[in-house]
């Protein structure tokens, strides 16, 4: 009969216990991902062969695939359509009389009267005289607007100044009106984007100076008994009749504003715009 020397046994079996714990500590950490970082709190920006749905784009990041192009074919009177039995006209081709401009602190005169000029059916924006809203405030609606950015292109003007506006959603972002014919820029910045958020699904963008619309839809945030929001506000737009943004959530509280429109120093011209106001009986 053998005798186990136990003693030795829990002294070999210490030391292999020890040179496991070394080799442990000495594997290599996991490989972090190209641009990745550790700091809590702050987004990351994965690698550039991370699957797209990985992405957390910075506002205006040049690196931001571009929408694809689509031609929206040429326009017909369903896209420039005549306001329906109801509509609140907001330009009539004739004045703007429903629409007031804000006067900087430092006006010595300050006046709320728009600055903008109108002639032949259209306005357009004197640049460096104020952006415009609507005297009226708008909740849920479909609002229709006709805009065409300068004919002549100047080819030291490129990206953003390039036929700049943009409509200010009722109590919302900035949906951005650009030349975007052939105008590279960061997709958040497109014609037809949320401006800083959402590029548009395509470019559906017409050579300057012809006349382009946007059909877009806000369904305002809901709020239950205890005023908690259950439903964000939602907002779809038709590009030159082409989907360009479907149900995109905006952030905010607001259940109606008024509709602006920008100066961006660019002449943009503007036509036919009107505002159907939605009842929904969630409301």
């Amino acid at each position: 009969m053998r005798y186990v020397n136990f003693a030795a046994l829990v002294v070999v079996m210490a030391i292999l216990h020890a040179a496991g714990a070394v080799a442990l500590a000495s594997d290599p950490a996991p490989p972090v991902a190209k641009g990745a970082t550790d700091q809590p709190g702050k987004p990351q920006k994965p690698s550039a062969d991370a699957p797209a749905t990985e992405h957390v784009w910075e506002v205006n990041d040049l690196n931001r695939p571009k929408p694809p192009i689509q031609d929206p074919g040429p326009a017909g009177d369903k896209e420039f359509s005549a306001p329906p039995d109801g509509a609140s006209v907001l330009f009539d081709g004739k004045d703007l009389s429903k629409w007031e401009r804000r006067p900087g602190a430092k006006e010595v005169k300050p006046s709320t009267e728009p600055k903008w000029k109108v002639a032949n059916g259209y306005f357009e924006v004197v640049p460096n005289s104020g952006n415009i809203y609507t005297k009226e405030k708008f909740g849920d609606c479909l609002i229709h607007v006709e805009w065409a950015t300068p004919a002549e292109v100047n080819p030291a003007k490129t990206g953003q100044n390039r036929g700049n506006s943009g409509v200010f959603l009722p109590g919302r972002r900035e949906l951005q009106i650009l030349d975007s014919y052939g105008n590279e820029t960061y997709a958040d910045g497109q014609a037809a984007a949320v401006y800083g958020k959402y590029p548009p699904l395509v470019n559906a963008s017409r050579k300057p100076g012809e006349w382009q619309s946007y059909s877009i839809t806000v369904e305002q945030p809901r709020f239950n008994a205890n005023k908690k929001m259950i439903k964000p506000c939602t907002l779809t737009v038709h590009h030159n009749g082409v989907l360009v943004q479907d149900h995109v959530a905006l952030e905010g509280g607001a259940t109606e504003g008024q509709l602006g429109l920008q100066d961006h120093y660019t002449p943009v011209r503007f036509r036919n715009i009107w505002v159907q106001k939605i009842s929904s009986p969630e409301k």
